[in-house]
């Protein structure tokens, strides 16, 4: 820190100081204010212009050093000059010592906060530079946040100091108005009797109904903003039009037609989504498969001498498909038909905020909804890396496709579907590379998860490169091979097939996003505010399209709140709910979390205490052959209250439940070992690791002396 800086924080932390230790804040309470009228106002009217500019120095005083106190002075400021010069020089005090905090801020702490923070403060920043003003003067307009936080944090972010000043002056102004006139009000109390006069209540009422009003306001101002140059239908066709058949438009369509809206669900590809006809169902489907040799290859360890087979690959691929067959009716035309939604196959585009354009076989017709929820869902992401385009690679979509076993499989990217992929084909038989640029593979979870699942993944024959960076792709006589950087050092893969699997990118293009101005988030989603409202009111959005979590059950989450709050948003909304969300990886073994983890926790800076049962001395799993694995709780230090927790073992994803519903309803470790837990199951597991936090928490004094006790009761 330069000395300048040292030296403006040791001037701010004098004159703070003195403020407390002078007991100066005494004198900024209504008590004080009422006894003092008198004089005050005396001196008002001896020296107008002294005591204004008096005045106005101590107003920019207290708010630019963030002291207690604003809402009194601006009290005193309508009880001494009345409403029109008390608003107009408390806005101006106000907005200057805003600007001075703001300024302050920024000085001593922005640098500092940038270096520290770059990555994360990347997206406020940009959204600061896209909407800043207007978010600025949403915080100034609606008083939720203390008004001193707010020039601290925007100090923070790369807002222009005149936009700060002008935007706070206009946004405080109609508050300044409200709490200026309450001032006059409270001027005019002689007795007790004052304080019932109609006057004064509706000063203060008006306080009190002002965040709201405002807050609606706002709304409004929004809605004429985005719906600017659109011409809103007189009658709609629908209640609700979805666009996407997965996960979180089925849900969607579902909840709608349950309360009797007239709902239409659009789908060009396969209904189901990617769940059902290109991920969570048919990787499920060929692990299963997967897993059944594994058990046969290690057969010895079940007391089995000799144990062979035989398969063909096709035959396998076959059996997902029919697995997706079985399950297809659950996602199907017929049965939403039924449940009383209209499903179209065709392609939709949305031609207005209440139009969607849907091209079917049949033709191009014209659907008017009041209400348009976007289920689009993603794609899995392909890297811009030279050469790939050369090449026919493989992703989540098209693998289920193969009907010939890859002799040498190479997979980019160690995240959960990666590694589902590289274990199941090695165990099929693939001679399986998985390169990952990161230090580990499945890289969110904690280190001792990541060792545990890359140990199993070498003794299963993947050679699992980590630190290896995909710089190109090449043939060279016919022979697929990879040059990836490592340490400085370019090396060759060679390779028969390669799957592509380093994440998903949200489906934003093609029906009508760009043309409408629905806004993208930094992460190239569709932007949803707590509501999974985008910047259309009447345009919601879930599942992967949105984000932040790509899961089928995730989606299903959200779609309960677009639909009602698409539906009854006009009485009640409510706010999506992620305090809870779990999920698994489906390797062998199995990982399986909800909460925090270790790195998560110390990312940011939330204290914790960890409890770990090891799994390999659970009875039941000793007797499955499948000893290994933990539970890890993390809790808030000293109490059993559940921060989050990670299961590495067989039937993880199942285990994890119990956390889930504990989490989800406030019930600690304490309640879960208390719990009956089947003998001999693997979900004792969770009750052993909620009996390793009590012992790490067991009474040693009371332990102590019930030792005594029991002592003396044996005559010793």
């Amino acid at each position: 820190m330069n000395t300048s800086k040292v030296i403006l924080l040791l001037v701010i932390a004098a004159l703070v100081s003195a403020f407390f230790a002078f007991d100066l804040q005494h004198y900024l309470t209504l008590d004080s204010l009422k006894a003092q009228q008198a004089g005050i106002d005396q001196y008002r009217q001896a020296h107008p212009l002294l005591a204004a500019a008096l005045y106005a120095a101590l107003y920019i005083a207290v708010t630019a050093l963030s002291l207690p106190g604003a809402a009194i002075l601006t009290l005193a400021g309508g009880a001494v000059f009345g409403v029109l010069w008390g608003t107009l020089i408390v806005s101006f005090a106000s907005s200057i010592g805003a600007t001075l905090a703001f300024l302050a801020a920024r000085f001593l702490l922005r640098d500092w906060v940038k270096a520290k923070f770059s990555t994360r403060l990347q997206a406020i920043d940009d959204g600061v530079n896209r909407n800043g003003a207007f978010y600025l003067f949403t915080l100034r307009l609606v008083p939720l946040f203390p008004f001193f936080m707010i020039n601290l944090t925007m100090g923070l972010t790369p807002i222009k100091t005149r936009t700060f000043y002008w935007v706070s002056q206009i946004g405080m102004l109609a508050g300044t108005v409200v709490y200026v006139n309450a001032g006059t009000q409270l001027a005019k109390i002689d007795s007790l009797s004052g304080i019932l006069s109609p006057a004064l209540l509706g000063s203060f009422a008006l306080l009190g109904v002002f965040p709201l009003g405002a807050k609606k306001m706002l709304e409004f101002i929004q809605q004429r903003k985005v719906y600017a140059g659109w011409t809103k239908p007189a009658r709609f066709d629908n209640n609700l039009l979805v666009i996407g058949a997965g996960s979180g438009g089925l849900v969607s369509a579902y909840i709608a037609a349950a309360v009797k809206a007239k709902v239409t669900l659009i789908e060009k590809h396969k209904m189901g989504g990617d769940c059902l006809n290109t991920g969570c169902v048919p990787s499920k489907a060929l692990i299963r498969s997967a897993k059944l040799l594994s058990h046969i290859k290690r057969a010895k360890e079940f007391g089995i001498d000799q144990a062979e087979t035989t398969f063909d690959f096709a035959t396998v691929m076959e059996r997902v498909q029919q697995v997706i067959k079985t399950v297809a009716p659950h996602d199907s035309i017929e049965r939403y038909t039924e449940l009383g939604v209209e499903v179209i196959e065709g392609s939709a585009k949305i031609v207005s905020p209440w139009a969607v354009e849907v091209t079917t076989a049949d033709g191009v017709k014209t659907i008017t909804s009041h209400a348009i929820i976007i289920a689009a869902g993603a794609r899995p992401f392909v890297p811009p890396i030279p050469g790939l385009d050369k090449i026919d690679y493989l992703t989540s979509d098209n693998i289920w496709n193969l009907r010939e076993l890859p002799k040498r499989l190479l997979v980019l990217g160690g995240g959960p579907i990666g590694c589902e992929l590289t274990q199941t084909f090695a165990r099929l038989g693939s001679q399986v590379t998985q390169v990952e640029m990161a230090p580990r593979i499945m890289v969110r979870e904690d280190a001792d998860v990541s060792e545990i699942v890359q140990a199993r993944f070498q003794a299963e024959g993947v050679a699992v490169k980590v630190n290896h960076t995909a710089k190109e792709f090449i043939v060279e006589n016919g022979e697929h091979i990879l040059l990836a950087e490592t340490d400085g050092q370019i090396v060759r893969i060679s390779f028969d097939k390669v799957l592509i699997s380093i994440g998903r990118a949200a489906n934003v293009q093609g029906y009508g996003v760009e043309e409408l101005g629905i806004a993208l988030s930094a992460r190239k989603t569709l932007e949803t505010n707590p509501f999974q409202q985008t910047n259309y009111p009447n345009i919601f959005a879930v599942g992967d399209v949105a984000g932040p979590y790509q899961f089928t059950h995730t989606a299903a989450h959200q779609a309960w709140y677009a639909a009602v709050n698409a539906l009854f948003g006009h009485f009640k909304k409510f706010r999506t709910d992620y305090s809870v969300i779990p999920w698994s990886t489906f390797t062998d073994p199995e990982v399986a979390r909800v909460g925090l983890n270790e790195l998560d926790a110390q990312a940011q800076n939330i204290a914790y205490e960890v409890s770990t049962y090891g799994i390999d001395d659970l009875d039941r799993a000793i007797a499955d052959g499948e000893a290994h694995g933990f539970v890890k709780v993390l809790t808030v230090p000293g109490k059993d209250k559940i921060l989050g927790v990670t299961i590495v073992g067989e039937h993880a994803g199942d285990l994890l439940a119990e956390f889930v519903l504990a989490m989800k309803h406030g019930i600690g470790l304490n309640k879960i070992l208390g719990t009956i837990h089947i003998y001999p199951t693997m979900a004792e597991a969770n009750k052993y690791a909620a009996g390793v936090w009590k012992r790490n928490h067991a009474p040693q004094r009371v332990l102590m002396w019930l030792g005594h006790y029991h002592a003396w009761r044996r005559g010793t």
